[in-house]
């Protein structure tokens, strides 16, 4: 069964069901002043519960960011402070906006280095899904790393490479890029893979799915294996891409990718779960997981 694929985090999932804000870019004021005593709480509750399970699950980079922020589980961060510590490190800033917006506006902010983030926490009876991010999964899982010039990079290009994508009709491929790197990849350090994806590093679930469940497979991240591999948004991977370091994402901003893309055009697509002849297979998955998953829903 083919899984229901969507672009990425913010764009496209459901900008269309809502109003755009007064501003063209869909930003908005954060409204930090307006959060609620359990709005804070829910917040700390979140982080509090993270930040037990990613010590020797999180790459070093994260844990580096993490510092650098000085962020804590007392209050939900104010993104005019966080903006501030960005731009002294890599020039890049947080924008508050209502949720999902356009592809054309997140490909815009990206590719200026502003990262939008969802300005609304989740309620208290969603704390182990919510498929729009909300600012805890934006704030916890994707501004520490932003502190990192490679990613800080690689996101910009991404940006870029979106714009690009969407006149060559080719979003949904690059999309897959974004899903299997800046949400769920891992990264290999001291012999072991580690979380550097914001889609595991917010998920108290997924922390541990991704790392020591033996349900997933893990394979090294090849370029246009993953252009061709679906995805899933409606529960964990069956499958995490694996990068020996984040330097192979530099080396990606650098690509121009509309000759691959003209290359893989006819190509067979592949399933989420499917494991290759030609895959450097670093954990081969036993599929347990999502088999039961399957036979739940039949």
């Amino acid at each position: 069964m083919q899984a229901r694929e969507t672009p990425p985090t913010k764009h496209g999932l459901a900008a269309g069901e809502a109003a755009a804000p007064r501003r063209a870019d869909w930003t908005i004021d954060q409204g930090w002043d307006h959060y609620s005593a359990a709005e804070h709480a829910t917040w700390k509750t979140l982080f509090e519960r993270q930040s037990k399970l990613l010590p020797g699950r999180a790459c070093d980079e994260f844990v580096a960011g993490m510092q650098k922020l000085a962020i804590s589980a007392e209050q939900i961060p104010d993104f005019r402070r966080l903006s501030d510590v960005l731009r002294r490190h890599t020039g890049w800033q947080v924008v508050a906006v209502p949720g999902l917006v356009p592809d054309d506006v997140f490909f815009e902010h990206l590719a200026h280095r502003r990262f939008p983030a969802g300005n609304f926490i989740r309620k208290p009876d969603q704390l182990d899904y919510l498929e729009e991010p909300d600012v805890f999964h934006d704030v916890f899982g994707h501004v520490p790393m932003l502190l990192n010039p490679v990613i800080a990079d690689f996101i910009q290009a991404y940006g870029k490479g979106g714009l690009r994508a969407q006149q060559l009709g080719q979003l949904k491929k690059l999309a897959r890029v974004y899903w299997y790197t800046v949400e769920f990849g891992l990264l290999m350090q001291d012999g072991a893979p580690r979380i550097y994806g914001a889609g595991i590093a917010s998920s108290a679930t997924e922390s541990v799915f991704a790392l020591e469940d033996d349900s997933p497979n893990r394979i090294a991240f090849e370029l246009e294996r993953v252009l061709q591999t679906h995805y899933r948004i409606d529960d964990f991977q069956e499958t995490y891409f694996v990068i020996d370091s984040l330097d192979e994402l530099l080396k990606l901003a650098q690509i121009d990718f509309e000759p691959i893309y003209k290359r893989l055009e006819g190509r067979p697509e592949f399933e989420p779960g499917d494991v290759l002849a030609g895959d450097a297979v670093i954990t081969r998955g036993s599929g347990r997981y999502h088999a039961a998953r399957r036979r739940e829903r039949a």
